[in-house]
């Protein structure tokens, strides 16, 4: 059973790769227990653009202390304590994973502007990063912005980067765009080399006694999977770039089913989360046990298999998939 495949020009032993996530990647342990598991490689968590330009603004204001002051704009950046690791801390990070692990480390920067991208994706680079993950993650407020001035905001990042270095870049995207396939072509056409599907923009919460607004983080189920396995469907095939699933992949049949609908590999967070590291075997096992009953050799031998242009019937992914949805749906199929 060969469950190999490759992803941003990585050779890897299955599609079961640990997607972004602080709590399981920021600790050298968690990352060689990630690699003991089975997974085919790793992405680290992200090093955020207020990092960067809060490290920037701290050096020029020691720099010229004696000549101006300017610190009150320092509050206006997160406090230091919000992030776990800085600028210098995740380079090492990298630099020491490399060390302790043999998968593809893939590194992952998180923001919304060119900001100070290009050097530290260069230095991301010269730490040892196999890949580079761009997760832009964008909520743009502004009333005269229009969706050609924030996609062009992307593409610019996305070539900024490839500039600075040698490594593959993937992006990571929300699906919040005007026409998702014209974006990824022109993703691709920039130079992408994988588009991971899809960005969870986790929203805000009011607390109502404290007159508060506050973070809220829900992990994801398995109906979040839908989304990026459509478009990895409609993509596959027909724009020369890989195509990394994530969001709501917690049992092995979701694997399957991103795989059939065309992923190259599917990153595993939110169930790792709540059932542990080791869930990656379980995964893994049970992957090996429905494609041998179902006599499939390869990962290869599925990709794809399902996609758009392979689907007898291309329109469901499209209009006619919701037409039917909506009338094949029972009242009695409701739970009291």
């Amino acid at each position: 059973m060969n469950l190999s495949t490759t992803y941003l020009g990585l050779q890897l032993r299955s599609p079961l790769v640990v997607g972004a996530a602080a709590p399981l990647t920021e600790d050298l342990d968690n990352i060689k227990r990630i690699e003991d598991a089975g997974a085919a490689a790793v992405v680290l968590h992200s090093l955020f653009e207020e990092q960067l330009t809060q490290e920037q603004y701290e050096l020029h204001h020691h720099t010229t202390a004696y000549n101006e002051s300017f610190a009150e704009a320092l509050t206006y950046f997160p406090e230091p304590e919000v992030f776990h690791v800085g600028p210098e801390e995740y380079l090492n990070h990298i630099r020491q994973a490399k060390e302790v692990v043999n998968i593809p480390i893939i590194a992952s920067l998180n923001g919304s502007t060119l900001g100070g991208w290009t050097d530290y994706a260069r230095q991301i680079e010269q730490a040892g990063a196999d890949a580079l993950e761009l997760n832009i993650y964008y909520v743009p407020t502004d009333f005269d912005l229009t969706a050609s001035q924030i996609e062009s905001n992307y593409l610019n990042i996305l070539r900024s980067v490839k500039s600075a270095v040698n490594i593959p870049v993937a992006i990571k995207l929300s699906p919040f765009f005007n026409n998702m396939a014209n974006m990824s072509k022109q993703l691709t056409e920039a130079g992408a080399d994988g588009l991971v599907l899809f960005n969870r923009f986790y929203q805000p919460d009011i607390n109502i006694e404290a007159l508060e607004v506050q973070p809220n983080v829900l992990l994801s189920t398995p109906q979040a999977m839908r989304l990026p396995m459509r478009w990895i469907a409609i993509l596959y095939g027909r724009l020369k770039v890989d195509l990394a699933a994530t969001s709501g992949i917690h049992k092995p049949e979701d694997v399957l089913k991103m795989l059939m609908a065309g992923a190259n590999v599917t990153m595993l967070v939110s169930v790792l989360l709540r059932h542990g590291i080791e869930h990656i075997r379980v995964i893994e096992e049970e992957m090996h046990q429905w494609m041998e009953e179902y006599e499939y050799e390869s990962v290869k031998q599925m990709q794809g298999s399902m996609s758009q242009i392979n689907c007898p019937d291309e329109s469901a992914f499209e209009r006619v998939q919701y037409m039917k949805a909506i009338q094949s749906y029972r009242p009695e199929q409701m739970q009291v």
